[in-house]
């Protein structure tokens, strides 16, 4: 029987773990699925496609126009995208229109423009949350 306290994918936040108990492992497929979405997230194009689409809809035309890529690059860039899942399409007409509407993902992207400065330095911290292992003890 599952435990109530633990999510259900078995992975505990370091929020829900015991004082000082390290959390579990990611297991071998959550790290390859996780490495292999970084790794399609790694070209600029692809990165610029995803926050693109995580604030608006758009054709394949218009996404080739704002990224400066050819629209055939641009297609193969998004057939990886939906392969992957992270990207979604529906027709308008003639039309295919791509979107991100997964919340993990649309969290990913704005996390770390957040992190990144316009510079492309790293963004100040913010003052909280702080790692768990460096919390003062409440003891």
């Amino acid at each position: 029987m599952a435990n109530p306290s633990q999510p259900p994918n078995g992975l505990a936040s370091p929020r829900d773990t015991d004082a000082g108990a390290p959390p579990h492992d990611p297991s071998r497929p959550q790290l390859k699925a996780a490495a292999d979405t970084f790794d399609l997230l790694s070209s600029p194009t692809r990165l610029h496609l995803v926050w693109l689409l995580a604030r608006h809809e758009y054709d394949v035309g218009t996404l080739a126009e704002h990224t400066g890529a050819t629209v055939a690059a641009v297609s193969q860039h998004l057939a990886k995208l939906r392969l992957a899942g992270l990207v979604t399409a529906h027709r308008e007409g003639r039309r295919q229109i791509y979107a991100v509407e997964d919340p993990h993902v649309l969290t990913l992207v704005d996390q770390i423009f957040e992190h990144i400065a316009p510079d492309g330095s790293l963004a100040p911290d913010p003052p909280t949350p702080r790692h768990p292992s460096r919390r003062p003890d409440a003891t």
